[in-house]
């Protein structure tokens, strides 16, 4: 049979869309619907093996279930089925499981360059967001001026924010990363600690230095602060600066008071951001009503220049206990 008779006849199968997550592929021609069918409906069951999807045959059509991205694979490869049995007159096992193949690699070349804006790419490793939300906070923090986020441990808030600026500052997009936290006790009496200030100062802060160690050799990073080009310091030390070409993170936002997120904002300067972290959750203020970053996100949210993401249990990208540890916790505090 001719290519343009091949064409011709593909051409008259007819895809209906429809809300409940299906796709009917219609035929015009009986013998065709057959011939992709199978007897006994097996190249329909090898379909459905190979997808793990659901496939029925119904007057002259074939209805396909499951979620939209099989619905397409299986729709592709129904069409491509239709031509073989045109051109060859028959339908082999081998052609279906080709068939499959050809479009789930097609499906995963598709999403692969999807996923490539949101590839961060430092000297030690490639940094992928692995959540929806975190791909929406990973665009967010390359496109606005101002980032709100909140939510579980665990979710990659600090570290991507990280990621970024260290990105940013190493092709010359910013001048300095600045990464402060407040310096609160959580619960544990820490008492006095010995040396200069910023031996004081560091064990609150190391979560951080982690991050910028997992991205960047260490003595790197340490040649970086030695020379000002990063800066760790306690939100108390952000008071009065103007902060120019600059990336600026405030980690730990929810033990910080409304009037020191306030402060911290008002820090931006010419070509800067500034991100604001926390987790709702694990306050450690004296008095929890004092936490600015709940209000932060009420205040500011809509600005569009403000973007504000809110992270859930489903985003945490720690050991899966993490995950299950801070569902449980979270369903009890709102029962």
């Amino acid at each position: 049979m001719s290519n343009l008779k091949s064409k011709k006849l593909v051409s008259n199968l007819k895809f209906v869309y429809s809300d409940n997550n299906s796709i009917s592929v219609v035929f015009q021609n009986n013998d065709l619907l057959m011939g992709v069918v199978g007897e006994f409906n097996s190249n329909l069951k090898e379909l459905e093996n190979l997808t793990n999807t659901s496939i029925y045959f119904r007057g002259n059509s074939i209805l396909i279930k499951s979620d939209s991205g099989k619905n397409e694979i299986v729709k592709n490869a129904i069409q491509f089925l239709a031509e073989q049995f045109i051109n060859n007159g028959s339908i082999e096992k081998k052609d279906i499981i080709s068939s499959i193949n050809k479009f789930m690699i097609e499906e995963k070349n598709n999403k692969s360059n999807k996923n490539v804006e949101y590839i961060i790419k430092t000297p030690k490793r490639s940094v992928i967001p692995r959540s929806e939300r975190q791909k929406k906070y990973v665009r967010a923090l390359k496109e606005n001026d101002i980032i709100i986020s909140a939510g579980p441990a665990g979710t990659g808030k600090t570290y991507l924010a990280v990621a970024v600026a260290l990105t940013m500052l190493l092709e010359k997009k910013i001048e300095r990363i600045i990464l402060s936290r407040p310096a609160v006790e959580a619960g544990e009496r820490l008492g006095f600690l010995p040396g200069d200030m910023k031996e004081k100062v560091d064990p609150y802060l190391r979560p951080l230095y982690d991050s910028l160690y997992d991205l960047l050799d260490y003595e790197k990073i340490q040649k970086r602060i030695e020379i000002g080009d990063i800066e760790i310091a306690p939100i108390a030390f952000m008071r009065g600066r103007t902060l120019k070409n600059s990336f600026a993170i405030l980690d730990e936002a929810q033990n910080a008071t409304d009037m020191q997120i306030k402060m911290f904002l008002t820090r931006i300067g010419e070509n800067s951001k500034i991100v604001i972290n926390g987790d709702p959750s694990q306050i450690d203020l004296p008095n929890k009503s004092l936490s600015g970053l709940n209000k932060s996100k009420k205040l500011l949210g809509h600005l569009k220049e403000i973007s504000v993401i809110d992270f859930d249990h489903t985003d945490v990208v720690r050991h899966p206990l993490v995950t299950k540890i801070v569902k449980a916790y979270s369903d009890q505090n709102n029962d």
